[in-house]
Parts: structure tokens; sequence; C-alpha cells
């Protein structure tokens, strides 16, 4: 189930899926209206006198000017996006455009704009005034014109969503929403699947795996960066064989063609049948995804704050904000239990072996390349330092406390180094106290 999840908020996140459902429900809008104006008789009386359309003629003029209108309309709006699309690329990096096309309200206005030009099509097909036949789809023709009015809302929505999506402070508030959502969603995950028997281990790998004299290697079938990997899925397959399965690679990292992907460990001889297909449990592909991958989320920030302290761009404030959210990222991150990388049986036998985010990875993810593009800019040094001391307040593992030290001994190297104003060095000094004294 957890493969098939995944699968399919990838297609809910393409930016074809959507518009093409929009234009299959019109097609069938579409039909089912023809029916029901061929089935019931509705009378033009009272207030309707106005509203339904009663002759041929009428009906094909109004048809025509909506379908043209909207299919025109689907080019504009294609342009908007085509245009945003440029300006975000430009301005913060190619690697973002997908969270570009992944919004639902881009997707639904350009479904409901060529649908609705379909719509249209297949209504005015069905016109007829001739010596066999009289039929006009009043019905139809009422909803194609209130689509029309619902359209040119959207329009007015969907300009306003452009010109404020493309905001530095919009891009950075999205991408730390859904930073956060899957940090939530990944340690909720991987703390149901957790065998409540034991999930720490003081010894080696090589100590649970000497009586296993058997192993095998199994090798990537292509190149691809793994998008997905169903730990408890491989975890429930080493129970029944009775194996130790280590997986040498994490979500997110990049696998050449013919490199060990997984390692098996067995008291017995392999033979076709007991070697799992570990197709059926990961997926490789052509680029990273932010589903289960909480580090290019994390990437993607850092991205946005580098390319603003480019001396091209220099825009000190935009590294700033993705300082302060990445800093409650991290915060959050103080307050969840970190899975561990050795799952056992409820027999205490080791079972699985897998690289799990570590509070480290993610805090050299966030700050390291951020502090290193930072020399020569003392407000992005000092709120780096500043980012330090909050999270080292939240912080109450030693191991935290010391990896949030080390960074922060870097941001003083790097200020001691860059700063010419002795003032500036002076206020950095003052703050780093509260952390570097403590060490």
């Amino acid at each position: 189930m957890g493969k098939l999840r995944f699968l399919w908020e990838e297609l809910m996140g393409s930016f074809w899926f959507i518009p093409i459902l929009i234009i299959l429900f019109s097609i069938g809008l579409a039909s089912m209206l023809i029916y029901f104006d061929r089935t019931v008789d509705i009378e033009s009386m009272g207030i309707l006198r106005n509203i339904l359309t009663e002759s041929a003629d009428s009906a094909r003029s109004v048809l025509s000017t909506i379908s043209g209108a909207m299919i025109g309309v689907a080019g504009t709006v294609f342009s908007i996006t085509l245009v945003a699309l440029t300006l975000a690329s430009s301005q913060f990096g190619s690697r973002l455009l997908k969270n570009f096309m992944h919004e639902r309200l881009n997707q639904v206005v350009l479904g409901t704009y060529v649908s609705t030009y379909v719509y249209c099509l297949i209504i005015l097909n069905v016109v007829k005034d001739n010596d066999n036949e009289v039929f006009i789809p009043t019905l139809s023709i009422l909803v194609a014109i209130l689509a029309a009015i619902g359209n040119i809302i959207l329009l007015i929505v969907f300009i306003h969503h452009i010109s404020i999506s493309i905001q530095a402070s919009k891009v950075i508030s999205d991408i730390s929403s859904s930073l956060m959502k899957n940090i939530e969603s990944i340690f909720s995950e991987e703390l149901d699947e957790e065998n409540p028997t034991r999930t720490s281990n003081t010894e080696s790998l090589d100590h649970y795996t000497k009586e296993f004299p058997h192993s095998k290697e199994l090798k990537s079938p292509k190149s691809g960066y793994l998008q997905y990997l169903y730990n408890e899925s491989l975890f429930k397959v080493a129970k029944k064989h009775e194996y130790i399965i280590v997986t040498l690679h994490r979500i997110g990292s990049y696998i050449v063609k013919n490199q060990p992907i997984i390692t098996l460990y067995s008291k017995t001889e392999f033979t076709e049948e007991s070697v799992i297909n570990f197709e059926d449990h990961m997926i490789l592909g052509n680029s990273r995804t932010t589903q289960r991958d909480a580090e290019h989320s994390i990437h993607q920030m850092v991205e946005i704050a580098c390319r603003a302290l480019s001396p091209g761009i220099n825009d000190p404030f935009t590294a700033i904000s993705c300082i302060d959210n990445l800093t409650s990222t991290l915060c959050y991150l103080t307050e969840v239990k970190f899975p561990s990388k050795y799952k056992f049986d409820e027999e205490d036998q080791l079972r699985y072996v897998h690289e799990p985010l570590t509070y480290q990875g993610a805090l050299d993810a966030a700050f390291l390349q951020i502090r290193q593009f930072s020399k020569g800019s003392p407000s992005v040094v000092i709120r780096l330092m500043e980012a330090m001391i909050t999270i080292y307040n939240y912080t109450h593992h030693s191991i935290h406390k010391k990896a949030v030290r080390e960074h922060a001994e870097m941001i003083m190297k790097v200020a001691e180094n860059s700063f010419e104003e002795s003032h500036d060095l002076e206020d950095i000094r003052k703050r780093s106290e509260a952390i570097l004294e403590n060490s």
C-alpha cells in the first residue's frame, strides 16, 4: 500500500492528470445533459424565458462564442504559466519548477478552460434545425453559459494567484510548509513501523552477520535516484525468509547501474526462489522528489538562499528568510524520535538495516552551504549564529547539542575571517557566548 500511495501522490502531482480528469468529467456531463434535454421538455416560462435559448441560430452563436473564448483564454493561461515558470526558474532555480507545476489551482484552471471548450463543441454538434429534426439542448446551453461566467471569475483568481506565487516570501513559505508536512508524515510512519521489541543497538553489523555465512548483493538494474524505499515490506520479507537485509543507500541517493543496492545475509544457500525482487520494494526515478525525501525540500530552501547570496543577486533578506524557516524545521526535529537504523524481530534477532535521516544530516544539509556562501555578508552570518542559538535552546540531547556547537564554531570562524568592521565581530562574539561558553 505504501508504494501505491507514493505512485498515486506522484500522479496527482503531475501537470496533466487533473486537467485530463476534468476534461473527461466535462465529456460525461455533456452526454448526461444531452440525454436529459432529449427526455425532458423544459418550457420557457417566467424567468426562464430570459435565460434559455430557443432558436438554433442563437444556440450555435452562444456555443461558438463560448468555445472560441475559452480556447483563447486557455492559450493566455498557458502563456501566463510559462512566464511565471521562466521567472521562477531564473530567480529561484530550475529545480523549483516542479513545485509550481504541482500547484493544484494551476492544474484546475488549465483543465477547466480546455474542458469548457470540449463541452461546447460536443453540445454544438448536437444542435439541429432541419426538416427531419429540431433539437435545441437548452439546459446544456445554460450550463455552458454558467461555466463561462465561472471561468471569468476563475481567471481573476488565477492571475491573483500567479502574481503572489512568484514572490520570494510566498515561495519560501510554501516550501517550508511542504517540508514540515513531509517531515511530520515521514517520522509518524517511521515510528509506526518500528518494532516495539527493540530499536537500539550497541554492536556492529559484523557482530550480527557472523552467524549468517551466506551473503548476496543485489545490484541496481538502472541508474537513477532512489525515490522510495518501503522499509516495512523489506522488514517483513527478512522475517519471512530469516534474512538480514541491509540497504546500502538512503532515499534521495543517486544509484549507478549495476551498483550494489541491497545486501542479503542468510544462514542457508540462496536459490532463485529465495532471492527477493527488490524492485517491488523501492522506486528509482530520474529526479528526486519531496514525498519521502526530507533532505530534498531542505536543499530547495538552501538553493534559494545560496542564489540570493550570489554576487549577481546579492539579496541577503531572502537568505535570512530561508534561514528563519530552516530554523523552525530544525527546532521541530529536536522534539522527534529519530528511528534506529537497526530493526529487530520479536525474537530479538536483527532483520533489517537501513539508513534513516539523522539530526546531524539534517543540520548539515540546512546550514553548511549557506554558511559557505555567506562570507562577505555580515547580516546573514549573524542571523546564522542567532539560528544556532535558537536551535541550541530547543535541543535536549547531548549529541545534538554538540552538532549545533560545531556549526556555531564554523560560523564564528567565518566571521573572524571575513568581517571588516570590528563592531560586527564583537556583536557576533557576544551572541556566540550562549553556545560556545558551554562547550
